[in-house]
């Protein structure tokens, strides 16, 4: 990357992020078209990734150590482009950019919903990227929309279409606080029919790749009245400048019933509907996602360079344009690059950083453009990586894809069928059954009960009694799950039983499940049947009627399900301060508690303990917060120690039922025989029983690390009395330079990590308690220099996330609340920081250093430059600034000020 040397600083220590690097003394490039300008676009997405039973994501191991994909690449790509780091030769922090502010950049309406609920820092950084660009760049924000779930838009029906385009306008006004002026298609696959639907809904602008273009012209002018076409397939259009793309007759239908803006005959005699197109760069687009170029900011900027047309125009586009996460997660640290490239290199050869729509606003277009008729920037053969065996995506030649039509025939059957049912059952609950499809999209960003009693109130044909208002949602979300189920992802790979076909087989699973409780219709038999001639890859799947009916069907969950989940888990859960001891029980009513997307009302529970064995009975009430859909159930659970559990349900038929339920279960109890109670259960409940294997993914690791965790207690207190009986024998191997015994080290190892962890948590309580001890720093102190000693590696992941935390908690207080202790404070985060390294555990310092650079121009700064002839002033500040050193943030030239 740049040289942080090179980089234009501010006359202070730091880098100067509010200056105004693309200023110019004769002209504003901002105001007035002149010059070179750049655009880097970040497509931002992930797939689907949420149960549809439970609305969130499960844990997958496959993104250890993260609890899933999302969570993953977002510490490697969505955090870092937010807080990018400009840095000097020494790795000390200059600067931290927030990338989004410079980029031009759509994100997934559904990646975007897991950002808000996960991380809402960034997420607010995101939405005040946006607003500054806009702000900068004369109200031309750098976000643009993107249809919701990236369906192949050419592949959809008429309905999904504009559907999609709707929940996408929808879901992104009500984030940015504005309509969008582009958007961004999935792959960025296009027809003409897509384009009209685009232009109907207002759509300004969208991005395609250069290989989509067939022909381009000048407009007609006095003196070129009838300017020759350019033929340009073979991806040769000239990607710096916009074109505009008219809707005619002959290329696409005047207009459509679902348009809500109708194209009439008259409007196209007086001039034809159309929508600008930007061809990005298709050589350095695909050099950034498959060489090193962004490695390097100038080698970067040198490409962009390469591009730059010589041919003296007022002025030019080079926009390239990527999946965003190649910044970070695909290529790592690459954010920096960008960071560097927007604020330093781009400046540098006097390029103006803008987006599209301000482009745009400056040079509208002058060239006309026909595209080809079907087409996608990750398909050579149009769209059928969607759709067909065209090798797009096959694993070497080794797998085919001739799954992909017969899942696609069979998805296109089930939507067919699913409106039926919708137009059906839903014209009898709603005015405009489509039109409250389309506006359901207000309803998946707010399900709270006055949004969605809002909503129902505003497209009913009459007031709904409760059964139907639950009817209306399953529909609803019948047709939501619908949608979801042509996910592109499911056919991009080479094989059908990839978890993102399975997710999409879910959907339509769901989609199913909720026709037959609002219908009664039996769809799945005919689903399976079409299913069954999308051949797997995979021998043990044979086709997709068995990757249904083993990836797809096991996966189902119910509210029995739910309840059985809830009932083992209570165990745990210490139900309102439940007693613990033997031979003791307890009775508790309206017990409230989220589980996933339903909520669990606990009318009465009662546990008793015998000996080794624990028992809860209870009648529960579910509710689904996203259908309304309730049961009442009665569980009961023996817990038979260790990871055995029996658990049965079964509907609640009345408190005399319940009552007498109770009283023989507890009664089987009192013989402490844990066949007895199971045989009673067995009686009462039937044969079906659920077991720690049938709790959700989630919690059911929960319940293991706590189930083991006494184990692991005692392991640790064995490994300690090893390692102290043995510490002698251990010194005398490292004195004469010997191997330590493989069982030796690990006693040490395991005998220092929890040491360590028991300090860390002693000093986590002294931190909240307010009440922080130097004995604990010192007993660290203690282990970092035994375990140096022994060459111990501690492995404690949780030591690690524990000290991060410590030390930004510390820091908050040293900058905003110091109550007195300033300078011992200081002084505890310094040693703190020092322990850390010294452990050796891979401490991040990275939210400290945000937090101390927020700080820094707007308190730290201010104070060390205005109050120079106040010792106590300057000393405090010759103190922060050290701490700043200490956190590898660059404040050289501010400590040479003081002096």
């Amino acid at each position: 990357m740049t040289s942080a040397a090179e980089l234009p600083v501010s006359s202070g220590s730091t880098f100067d992020l509010n200056q105004d690097s693309q200023a110019m003394p004769h002209h504003d490039p901002l105001k007035k078209s002149q010059g070179v300008y750049v655009t880097v676009h970040g497509h931002f997405y992930q797939p689907p990734r949420e149960n549809p039973y439970l609305d969130a994501i499960e844990r997958q191991p496959s993104a250890t150590p993260f609890h899933d994909w999302n969570e993953r690449i977002h510490w490697e790509c969505y955090r870092p482009n937010a807080f990018a780091r400009v840095l000097n030769d020494r790795g000390d922090l200059l600067g931290i950019v927030n990338n989004y502010e410079y980029m031009s950049f759509n994100i997934g309406p559904t990646l975007m919903s897991w950002l808000e609920r996960y991380d809402v820092e960034v997420y607010q950084r995101i939405l005040e990227a946006d607003a500054k660009s806009s702000q900068r760049l004369y109200s031309h924000g750098n976000a643009i929309a993107q249809v919701y779930n990236h369906i192949i838009m050419p592949l959809a029906n008429e309905r999904d279409k504009y559907t999609q385009i709707r929940w996408g306008k929808a879901d992104f006004k009500s984030r940015f606080g504005r309509d969008p002026e582009g958007i961004w298609l999935a792959e960025t696959a296009v027809d003409y029919a897509t384009l009209e639907a685009l232009v109907a809904e207002d759509i300004c602008f969208i991005v395609l790749a250069p290989s989509q273009a067939q022909r381009c012209r000048p407009f007609p002018s006095e003196y070129d009245p009838q300017p020759e076409w350019h033929e340009v397939g073979g991806s040769q259009i000239d990607p710096t400048r916009p074109y505009r793309c008219y809707l005619k007759p002959s290329l696409s239908v005047v207009s459509s019933p679902l348009s809500a803006n109708k194209v009439t005959m008259s409007e196209k005699t007086e001039g034809l509907p159309y929508i600008d197109i930007f061809f990005y760069d298709g050589p350095i687009s695909r050099d950034m996602g498959f060489s090193d170029v962004v490695y390097s900011s100038t080698h970067f900027a040198g490409r962009v360079g390469a591009a730059v047309r010589g041919d003296h125009r007022p002025a030019q586009l080079i926009s390239v344009a990527t999946d965003g996460e190649t910044f970070g997660h695909h290529k790592k640290g690459t954010e920096k690059t960008l960071a560097y490239a927007f604020i330093g290199e781009f400046p540098r050869h006097g390029w103006t950083v803008t987006n599209f729509a301000h482009y745009l606003s400056l040079n509208p277009p002058s060239w006309e453009v026909e595209l080809k008729s079907i087409t996608a920037w990750s398909c050579a053969h149009g769209v059928d990586r969607w759709q067909d065996d065209c090798g797009c995506g096959g694993e070497g030649g080794v797998w085919h894809q001739r799954w992909r039509r017969p899942l696609r025939n069979a998805l296109n059957w089930l939507r067919d069928q699913l409106i039926e049912v919708y137009e059906e059952y839903g014209s009898k609950l709603f005015r405009d059954p489509w039109l409250a499809r389309d506006e359901y999209i207000q309803v998946l960003r707010d399900r709270s009960p006055a949004s969605v009693s809002s909503f129902l109130s505003r497209h009913q044909t009459r007031k709904l009694q409760a059964a139907e208002q639950i009817d209306a949602l399953r529909l609803l979300e019948m047709q939501r799950h619908s949608l979801l189920m042509f996910t592109s992802c499911g056919w991009f790979f080479e094989e059908l039983s990839r978890p993102e076909g399975t997710q999409i087989l879910r959907y339509a699973a769901r989609a199913l499940e909720l026709a037959g409780d609002v219908a009664g219709v039996q769809l799945e038999k005919g689903f399976l049947k079409r299913l069954g001639l999308a051949e797997s890859n995979v021998p043990h799947f044979k086709h997709g009627g068995e990757i249904y009916r083993q990836l797809v069907l096991t996966a189902q969950i119910g509210f029995k399900q739910v309840a059985a989940h809830y009932a083992i888990t209570s165990l745990f859960n210490n139900h309102n301060n439940t007693p613990s001891t033997q031979d003791t029980s307890a009775n508790f009513h309206s017990y409230q508690k989220a589980v996933y997307c339903y909520t669990a009302n606990d009318l009465d529970y009662q546990m008793q303990r015998m000996g080794a064995l624990s028992m809860a009975v209870g009648h529960l009430k579910l509710v689904s917060d996203i259908t309304w859909e309730s049961e009442n159930l009665v569980f009961a659970v023996l817990h038979l120690g260790g990871w055995d559990f029996h658990c049965c349900i079964q509907p609640f038929t009345g408190r005399r039922d319940y009552s007498n339920l109770k009283e023989k279960l507890f009664a089987s109890l009192q013989q402490a025989s844990a066949a007895q109670v199971i045989l009673v259960m067995t009686q009462i409940f039937g044969g079906e029983a659920f077991s720690l294997q049938n709790l959700f993914a989630e919690e059911r690791q929960r319940m293991m690390r706590l189930l083991s965790q006494e184990t692991l207690t005692r392991l640790d207190q064995l490994y300690t009395q090893t390692y102290r009986e043995y510490y002698g024998v251990i010194m005398a191997f490292h004195r004469d330079e010997l191997a330590v015994p493989q069982e030796l080290q690990v006693a040490a190892e395991i005998a220092l990590g929890y040491r360590c962890m028991m300090s860390l948590r002693s000093l986590e309580q002294d931190i909240i308690e307010a009440q922080l001890s130097w004995n604990h720093i010192a007993e660290l102190e203690a282990i970092a220099t035994e375990a140096k000693h022994l060459r111990c590696r501690l492995n404690i992941p949780e030591g690690k996330q524990i000290l991060e935390q410590l030390i930004v908690r510390l820091l908050w207080q040293v900058l905003h609340d110091a109550n007195g202790s300033f300078a011992t404070d200081i002084q505890r985060l310094e040693k703190l920081t020092d322990v850390g390294y010294q452990l050796n555990l891979g401490i991040s310092l990275e939210k400290s250093q945000e937090l101390y650079f927020s700080c820094l121009h707007s308190q730290v700064v201010p104070l060390c430059l205005t109050n120079l002839d106040n010792q106590a002033d300057v000393s405090q500040c010759r103190q922060l600034l050290k701490l700043g050193q200490k956190l590898a943030v660059d404040v050289s030239i501010i400590l040479k000020k003081l002096g």
